[in-house]
Parts: C-alpha cells; structure tokens; sequence
C-alpha cells in the first residue's frame, strides 16, 4: 500500500514553522502548529481561530480531520467545537483550528504550539435509495439511552 501524499502550500506566517509531524511511529494523527504572529489569549469561554499558515491539496477519495488534543483538553480546558473538523479534498485555503477555552483561566496560544491533530481518513461517498419500509432490527427506533447505560 502506498503511502497518501498531501501537497502543501506554506504562507509567509509559516515560512520558519515545521510542516506537521507525527511523534511517534504509531501515531495515527500528526501534530498542527499555531501560526500566530503574536500570543493570542483566549478568555475563558471564549473562541479563536488559529491559523496554521498552510494551505493543502489532499489526494482523491481523503478528507484531514482536525481533532483536539487531549493533553490540552485536560490540562486547560481548550477543546475544538466543531470536533472533528473536516477539511475536504476540494479546499485550498489556510487550514484554520477553531478552539474554545472551556477553562476557568486564560489560555495563550504561543508560536509553534501543537494546537490540534489532523487524521488522514478515507471517505466513501454514499447514494441514497428511497423505500417504503426499513429492515427490522432488535433496537428498532430506540434512540438516546434505549441500549442501557
């Protein structure tokens, strides 16, 4: 199997960033870097969004998904709301993190910070087939909490 190639597209905010990297081997995600000129301070219950100063040119049939970090998440509360974000294989603008402060304390987000995680994911397009009746299941139309716990 061939490894997926992302092009990518550096602005002039990120010209001295590193391009996003994975930590370990056997990271299924690599890390994004803020590409703030300046500290940015996020109140608590306040949102930002957080550049990345790139731009990119997924391959066919691949979307990146932007997801938080956890050690942020726990550690300061910084969630990103619309998690996962999607970025689809036909954009070509700045990759942008959108991140929320659910903290008790300000945040700053520094130059070069791992703000976020972007997962590299298939995705399979679907067609949609009108029917008068669905296959029964044993859960039916039990909806949130009908399985248990």
């Amino acid at each position: 199997m061939s490894t997926p190639v992302i092009s990518v597209r550096r602005l002039p905010h990120a010209g001295d960033l590193p391009l996003p990297s994975y930590a370990t081997e056997g990271a299924a995600g690599f890390d994004l870097l803020a590409a703030v000129e300046a500290p940015m301070d996020i109140p608590p219950g306040g949102r930002a969004l957080v550049p990345t100063g790139l731009c990119i040119a997924l391959p066919a049939g691949y979307e990146l998904q932007i997801r938080p970090r956890s050690g942020l998440a726990l550690k300061h509360g910084i969630v990103l709301p619309n998690s996962p974000g999607t970025i689809d294989e036909d954009y070509r603008g700045e990759v942008g993190v959108i991140v929320l402060n659910t903290g008790d304390a300000p945040f700053t987000v520094e130059r070069g910070m791992r703000i976020a995680q972007g997962v590299l994911a298939p995705v399979v397009r679907a067609s949609w087939d009108v029917v008068e009746t669905l296959p029964e299941t044993a859960r039916g139309a039990g909806g949130f909490g009908s399985t248990g716990h």
